[in-house]
């Protein structure tokens, strides 16, 4: 039978690099993804969504690499309409005192309960004991939206005197687009009139199903630095690149997108996933989740140096996966046969 291929991502790209060969958080714990990950001062803070229990954990390490028995500290509550059955997703920043955590409340369909998800928020001052808004603060209101926002990331915006959330919205699995909303207490939000701000670019064919899940860094030499999840039409997950001026607008893709996908025989084979970044002070710390057939874990991968690679503005860049065209580049990407007729070869 006659087939075509189409050209999938391997390994990662741009001066990104695995840390180790296996996984630093799973295994053993089962599926554990989402994770958000602070330093302070030589402790790593990580919370993440422990997959089997459907809630939100919380562990330390002293390296980012090895880390202690988890803590279960966020669950869900049964008697709500809103956070039923999930709790996950975290983000979190500590300010004026306190930690501050913004989170997906999910509700699963069943034969009583229509599939939902909503943006919660809860405070703590010691990032264990969690007190909780009794409402969620972000709800799928607009059409864009569906039937849920999920994956909040906050910063706080010193200069605006406001919160800024960019957050994911659509299905309840994984969603479709990226937009914002600000907040001056972190519970009132209003949404950005341009949303969504970021969605998935159909010429681009590891992202052309949607795009989600995004981390992005504050604002650094008039960019703001995003790190986004794109999946194309088989749901296979990498890691891109983007740049703004403003977070919302003309956003600027990385030319060697995705630059962390799956390695191939690897724990993160089929899929990468979920970032969260620590700028240190030899470069970049990027823990993400990562898919197999069994499990969904967390890794690391790392970037020596601070030049992420972008073109100056109005230059292209190199793309370092290279193309199809006898550039000795294709090793970065994987061949998946399929019958003609069936699925169609991306330029």
């Amino acid at each position: 039978m006659e087939c075509g291929y189409k050209l999938r991502p391997r390994g990662k790209v741009a001066d990104w690099e695995a840390e180790g060969c296996e996984a630093v958080l799973g295994g053993a714990l089962g599926s554990i993804s989402s994770c958000y990950v602070i330093q302070e001062g030589p402790v790593y803070k990580m919370w993440f969504t422990w997959q089997q229990s459907h809630c939100i954990a919380y562990g330390e390490s002293t390296d980012g690499k090895h880390w202690g028995l988890p803590t279960v500290v966020l669950t869900p509550r049964y008697q709500s309409e809103w956070e039923i059955h999930e709790v996950s997703h975290p983000t979190v920043i500590y300010r004026d005192g306190l930690y501050h955590m913004w989170y997906t409340g999910r509700v699963f369909p069943t034969e009583i309960t229509a599939a939902r998800c909503s943006i919660g928020y809860a405070v703590s001052k010691d990032g264990i004991h969690w007190k909780k808004h009794p409402q969620p603060v972000l709800v799928p209101q607009d059409p864009w939206e569906k039937i849920g926002v999920m994956y909040p990331h906050v910063l706080w915006e010193e200069e605006l005197g406001c919160y800024r959330m960019w957050y994911s919205g659509g299905r309840i699995t994984d969603p479709d687009a990226i937009g914002v909303a600000v907040s001056k207490d972190g519970i009132h939000w209003e949404r950005c009139s341009q949303n969504p701000v970021f969605q998935p670019d159909c010429n681009r064919y590891w992202e052309n199903a949607k795009t989600f899940s995004c981390f992005v860094c504050p604002k650094e030499d008039g960019w703001y630095t995003m790190f986004y999840v794109g999946a194309d039409g088989d749901g296979v997950l990498g890691i891109g690149l983007a740049r703004s001026r403003d977070g919302i607008s003309q956003w600027q893709r990385h030319p060697s997108n995705p630059v962390i996908a799956g390695t191939d025989g690897s724990w993160d084979w089929r899929s990468a996933g979920k970032p969260s970044v620590l700028k240190t002070p030899k470069g970049y710390l990027l823990w993400y989740k990562g898919c197999n057939v069994r499990f969904e874990e967390i890794g690391i991968a790392v970037h020596k140096g601070f030049d992420l690679g972008f073109p100056e503005t109005g230059q292209e860049g190199e793309n370092e996966r290279g193309q199809d065209n006898g550039t000795g580049k294709v090793n970065l990407y994987v061949r998946d046969e399929l019958p003609i007729g069936i699925y169609v070869i991306p330029d």
